[in-house]
């Protein structure tokens, strides 16, 4: 598996055309806002748990000029009042800051005054997208790079691989390439066996 993924394409640039936002949509409306300039805040900060996208948006919002701080329920004290300072700075120069973690911020062991200062613009929960979720954004991507993708290949990947959504985005890649390589049609028998010799 380690091997097929260092054959294939590296992934798209996180961006917010290839976000699948799932029950995520208004924060992703109100990141989008906020860019933009149509929201009153410019602060968000995003938290939940690790493959619910977190870092595909602060890395989306950075390349469109936000200031960003990803996993702040890891800084230690010295990084905590440099993030503080920051947000200070940022506030009076009217920057953008994208800010996430693994909790609300004030139910990590932050410092009261960074905590408070996350939690003063637009905090949202992002969700894990689901099994159902996962399988829609995988046909609309096989639609897209016009593959011919059975269900019972995609049930496999959900059951059997990694289902983070970046690893399942790079199988499919790969078995494209392969159906391609090998002019054969994609099968869960050309799945297993692309996954068999990758090993």
């Amino acid at each position: 598996m380690k091997q097929l993924l260092l054959n294939i394409q590296p992934p798209a640039a996180p961006g917010f055309d290839n976000f699948i936002p799932g029950q995520n949509q208004e924060a992703l409306a109100s990141l989008q806002d906020v860019l933009s300039g149509v929201a009153t805040t410019r602060f968000i900060y995003l938290w939940g748990e690790p493959g619910s996208g977190k870092s595909h948006l602060l890395l989306a919002a950075q390349a469109m000029g936000a200031h960003i701080a990803d996993d702040v329920h890891t800084l230690d004290e010295e990084s905590q009042i440099i993030l503080f300072d920051t947000y200070n700075q940022i506030k009076a120069e009217g920057g953008m800051l994208v800010t996430a973690g693994s909790h609300a911020p004030t139910q990590m062991d932050l410092r009261d005054d960074l905590a408070t200062r996350l939690a003063w613009g637009l905090v949202y929960q992002l969700h894990p997208l689901s099994d159902d979720e996962k399988a829609h954004a995988l046909r609309a991507h096989a639609r897209e790079r016009g593959m011919k993708l059975p269900d019972e290949v995609i049930a496999y990947c959900l059951r059997y691989l990694r289902r983070d959504l970046p690893t399942l985005m790079a199988v499919l890649e790969a078995l494209d390439e392969w159906s391609l390589t090998t002019k054969k049609a994609i099968t869960l028998q050309s799945l297993r066996k692309m996954l068999q010799d990758s090993l």
